[in-house]
């Protein structure tokens, strides 16, 4: 598999697929390809997909004790697609890179066709008090050994044995103190959004899922029935048409943002000259 040298990290990702570029990000504690497995075979007949794992997490080496903040991945992010040179793509984020692609679209909406996210609210709570009961090593450890036991196949090999246990407290911390953003920013994202949550998803209530749509100026909103937190992979099925339906009616405007910016590039603004500005002024008088 491949990494790219960004932000001063290896960071690891798959790619499959042919078309305008597509990122994936995934959840706190997972990997890109676990969380989109049901994904990809379809989005990579309409999509180059690309599937970073985030840094500490499976195959992007990063040692949490070192510190972990919301804005690194925002930085991780921007250092990747331009590393790759995608200068306009579509994201999609879940949960953590729900978060990640929420942040990267507020001050870089230009950037972006469209905005997924999934399982993410702009509220502190619940999000800060269910991760934070549910990222305690210790009781991971004594109540879930299933979960640490994955939690270890998925991290140990690359982050070295234990690091996991460093993770998620260092996670948990993060949501607690990221400063949240604020319904200007969101209404700087104008690139059309779909935001997406499970009706039983503990971290997110529905109503905030249908806010931050509201408060997105081209937002739309998906609500999976008898579902909780990882919609994609609980009901891909129903997860996948929504997606369908959602790229195939934003195709244009997509493609006329990725225009735009394109011809922006090629046709930049002049820099000022001073000179030249004041004989102008000065003809003019």
């Amino acid at each position: 598999m491949p990494t790219v040298r960004a932000n001063r990290l290896d960071i690891a990702y798959d790619v499959q697929g042919a078309g305008p570029a597509l990122v994936l990000l995934h959840g706190a504690t997972s990997a890109g390809r676990e969380d989109f497995a049901a994904q990809l075979p379809l989005m990579s007949k309409a999509f180059l997909v690309h599937v970073p794992d985030a840094r500490g997490h499976g195959r992007t080496k990063w040692d949490a004790a070192d510190g972990f903040s919301h804005d690194w991945l925002v930085d991780d992010l921007k250092a990747f697609v331009d590393e790759l040179g995608l200068q306009t793509f579509h994201v999609l984020g879940f949960s953590m890179g729900g978060m990640t692609a929420l942040q990267f679209a507020s001050r870089w909406p230009e950037r972006l066709r469209t905005l997924v996210v999934v399982g993410i609210t702009t509220q502190r709570e619940p999000r800060a008090s269910v991760g934070r009961r549910l990222m305690d090593p210790e009781v991971t450890l004594a109540r879930n050994p299933a979960w640490a036991a994955e939690l270890s196949r998925r991290h140990d090999p690359v982050q070295g044995p234990g690091a996991w246990q460093r993770l998620l407290p260092a996670i948990a911390a993060d949501i607690a103190r990221q400063p949240l953003l604020a319904p200007a920013e969101l209404h700087g994202i104008d690139c059309p959004a779909l935001v997406v949550v499970g009706d039983r998803d503990p971290f997110v209530p529905v109503e905030q899922a249908s806010a931050l749509a509201r408060q997105l100026p081209d937002g739309r909103l998906f609500v999976a029935p008898d579902c909780g937190h990882e919609v994609m992979v609980r009901r891909p099925g129903l997860f996948n048409e929504a997606l369908s339906g959602f790229y195939r009616s934003t195709e244009p405007t997509a493609r006329r943002r990725a225009e735009t910016l394109d011809d922006a590039l090629r046709h930049p603004d002049p820099e000022p000259n001073p000179a030249t500005d004041d004989a102008i002024e000065g003809g003019s008088r």
